[in-house]
């Protein structure tokens, strides 16, 4: 049985870059955010239509993969989510 300290992992980090820009990973993160933008507007409540009308996606590329996010360009959309928690609520119930 390994104790502790007699194992090496060594990750390379070329994979990495690669294998999280694939485009079938893209291809996963992007349903996941759409999943989580129809549930956030479902969800969204509605005053004056603005803030469910400025839930978006966007992509955000990094070293080693791209992101993809929901946002809001609402001014109001951070009173919004600290009121209502809608955006992390629809995020948690987009999971597979």
């Amino acid at each position: 049985m390994a104790r502790s300290g007699d194992t090496e992992l060594d990750f390379n980090p070329r994979f990495f870059e690669t294998a999280m820009r694939q485009p079938k990973v893209q291809r996963v993160t992007d349903a996941a955010g759409q999943r989580a933008l129809a549930k956030a507007k479902a969800s969204a409540p509605v005053d004056t239509n603005a803030y469910r009308d400025s839930l978006h996606i966007e992509h955000h590329e990094s070293r080693y993969r791209r992101t993809t996010r929901v946002v809001s360009d609402d001014p109001k959309a951070l009173l919004v989510e600290s009121k209502t928690g809608n955006l992390a609520r629809s995020l948690k119930g987009a999971k597979q």
